[in-house]
């Protein structure tokens, strides 16, 4: 009976001190939370008061977080987390993303107008080619090959032989930082300005200026587009790929076509935007960096080089694509295996379009009989048809074919050359 009263007594002890830790505990997370919060809320009002004129005019997604929101909605996923992610479900299925996939597409440019790893400086230097209003220095980094430009202070960094920017380009480089920053401020940007005054910003830029913001702390890609005539865009995508609490290195990939801009983050495709750069004139570029918490960010890497046009979304933004891409062995309908880029090329345009119908032209050059060449020119444009169908999973029902044979040539007919460029698959958007 002893012994039962005792082990009663340890129990009843043991139960006791477990609660008043549990109660301290949360005692002194909520002290520490409203000093946080009290003394941020201080700041908040300074900043406020000093940027209220410039922020009024301003319609962008890159404002201060409400750490009280955010603390309170933390301790509501902490009592009802299954509550709490219902919610965070119906809040992501409202956003509606420019266009978001995971399908690696990128081609590199051919023709490399600049290469910087910055190995040919010494460690403590700032590139030279680089102009800012902030401050960095080259560094080497635990665990990473090669030498990366350190960019320690929030402002600009602009490459002096990234300028002038063709309608054509690509610009890849590494990119990684050193600790979370919170997810205030944009991030880690991609500047594309008409405007060298706008260059060296890290926010409330001007007109004729298109901005890619990537930041690790939000784990979100956002994009603003601030035209000199027309209506603003700002948009926000998921970035898991890039993360400061567990993936902070990763490699960007940039393509722009004429007005398209593509984004990669590693190897899934972020961005896919039609109309990016709006104006006619002739776009500068800088890196920038504007992050709330002190951190320390790094690149290397940077490669900038000519791109191809972009002949595959003609259909689109033209209404028509004319190739000489699909083979056909002599005269017959069966397609050749090196014309599947193309084809894969199209495919892909219908998937990222798919309420797009398309007439799918035939044409032959003049040699043999005319009538012949009508059919054959008939049957090979079905052929590309049934391959987008039955190899690329395109809706058939999509699809109008017809041939014109030899009766719209492009030229003369006369030499090899000219007939080559005659035998021909059309795509008419309808």
């Amino acid at each position: 009976m002893k012994k039962i009263v005792i082990l009663i007594g340890l129990i009843v002890v043991n139960l006791s001190v477990n609660a008043q830790e549990t109660v301290g505990g949360r005692v002194v997370k909520k002290a520490k939370d409203k000093t946080y919060q009290k003394g941020e809320d201080n700041g908040d009002e300074v900043v406020d008061k000093t940027l209220n004129k410039v922020e009024e005019g301003i319609k962008g997604i890159f404002k201060k977080k409400d750490k009280k929101k955010k603390d309170a909605d933390e301790q509501t996923e902490e009592t009802t987390t299954a509550t709490s992610e219902n919610e965070n479900k119906q809040t992501t299925s409202t956003k509606k993303p420019v266009k978001s996939n995971s399908k690696f597409d990128f081609v590199p440019g051919e023709k490399e107008l600049y290469f910087d790893n910055f190995e040919r400086l010494n460690t403590g230097d700032f590139p030279a080619e680089f102009n800012t209003n902030a401050s960095g220095e080259i560094v080497n980094i635990d665990d990473k090959d090669g030498k990366w430009l350190n960019m320690t202070k929030n402002g600009a960094f602009i490459p002096d032989n990234i300028k002038k920017l063709p309608e054509n380009f690509t610009i890849e480089f590494e990119v990684g930082i050193n600790t979370d920053p919170t997810n205030n401020y944009p991030g880690f940007g991609l500047n594309f300005s008409t405007s060298n005054d706008n260059l060296f910003l890290e926010r409330f830029f001007g007109s004729g200026t298109s901005i890619v913001y990537l930041h690790p702390g939000a784990e979100q890609l956002n994009v603003q587009v601030i035209p000199s005539n027309g209506t603003e865009i700002n948009n926000e995508i998921p970035m898991p790929q890039w993360n400061a609490k567990n993936n902070n290195f990763v490699k960007v990939s940039v393509w722009r076509q004429k007005a398209r801009l593509r984004v990669y983050v590693n190897e899934d495709k972020l961005l896919d935007m039609p109309r990016f750069f709006t104006e006619s004139k002739n776009y500068d570029f800088a890196f920038f960096r504007s992050f709330f918490e002190e951190c320390e960010v790094y690149l290397t890497n940077i490669r900038y080089a000519v791109a191809g046009a972009d002949t595959r979304n003609k259909l689109i933004t033209e209404g028509r694509f004319v190739t000489n891409g699909i083979l056909f062995d002599v005269n017959s309908d069966k397609i050749k295996p090196e014309s599947a880029t193309v084809l894969n090329e199209m495919a892909t345009v219908l998937k990222e379009n798919p309420t797009v119908k398309v007439k799918i032209i035939g044409h032959t050059d003049s040699d043999g009989d005319t009538s012949a060449n009508l059919s054959l020119s008939q049957k090979r444009a079905l052929a590309v048809k049934n391959s987008l169908a039955t190899n690329y999973g395109i809706d058939p029902n999509r699809f109008q074919t017809d041939g014109k044979g030899e009766s719209e040539p492009l030229n003369g007919n006369k030499t090899a050359v000219e007939k080559a460029q005659n035998r021909r698959v059309e795509f008419v958007k309808l």
